[in-house]
């Protein structure tokens, strides 16, 4: 072995995080992923259950429902009101209704850092979310890939785009997607009201269900918990215009 490649193996961070410790499950430095944060998802039970004991940043997380996320935005608003303190953008891609101001700001979530964008093919909406997932002015990427068929290759790219930023990357696709293999580290199911299934977590616990109760929520504030799989969307509380 070289004098070189004799330095590189001996490094500590080639096989440890950039701070020195072993990496998330073992992985090593070259893996997707880098000893990123994590942040409270703001539920108790559920950062009990995530095997870092919050959303993993830097990283895709997949969110798979029949109302195509519709219900879901319960989950995260926490998280986006945490983000909001950091002034950058929290982007909606592809969302299948307009996020309703005046209960983001309800939350304490900044409107005017709220970026929605809307692509016109398949093709742009995987380029949109890309971008975003690399630009480190996001600290929130939610894009909805809806019910369409993406191979492998393609949200491996994503992941890998998630890995080259800090933001909380969200996916939202369709259940039958739990089928396929997909290379997100964490993966979850709503399949009950206010319920959480475990789906896939790398690293950690998974095929568990996780109960989020009503104590958990803050009290007056708003909640997004209330959607029906089969409600209209124009009965939608975050259907309404951005103000």
């Amino acid at each position: 072995m070289n004098q070189a490649l004799q330095d590189i193996v001996s490094r500590r961070d080639t096989w440890l995080g950039r701070d020195g410790q072993p990496l998330f499950d073992g992985a090593p430095a070259n893996s997707d992923h880098h000893g990123r944060d994590t942040l409270a998802t703001g539920y108790a039970a559920l950062d009990g259950a995530l095997v870092h004991g919050g959303w993993p940043l830097g990283n895709t997380v997949e969110l798979l429902s029949n109302a195509n996320g519709l219900g879901a935005m319960g989950l995260f608003l926490p998280a986006m009101e945490r983000l909001s303190s950091r002034g950058r953008w929290q982007v909606f891609i592809a969302p299948p209704c307009t996020p309703y101001a005046p209960l983001l700001a309800a939350r304490g979530i900044d409107t005017q850092q709220v970026l929605l964008v809307h692509p016109r093919s398949r093709e742009d909406l995987l380029w949109s979310t890309e971008q975003a997932l690399r630009s480190p002015t996001c600290s929130a990427v939610f894009s909805w890939l809806g019910a369409a068929d993406y191979r492998y290759a393609e949200l491996r790219k994503l992941q890998l785009a998630a890995t080259a930023g800090d933001s909380l990357a969200v996916l939202f696709r369709a259940t039958p997607a739990a089928q396929e293999h997909a290379p997100a580290p964490l993966r979850l199911q709503l399949p009950a009201y206010r319920q959480v299934h475990l789906l896939k977590q790398r690293g950690g616990r998974q095929g568990i269900d996780i109960s989020l109760p009503a104590s958990d929520d803050i009290p007056g504030q708003p909640q997004l918990w209330e959607l029906p799989a089969f409600a209209p969307a124009a009965a939608s509380p975050i259907a309404a215009p951005v103000a």
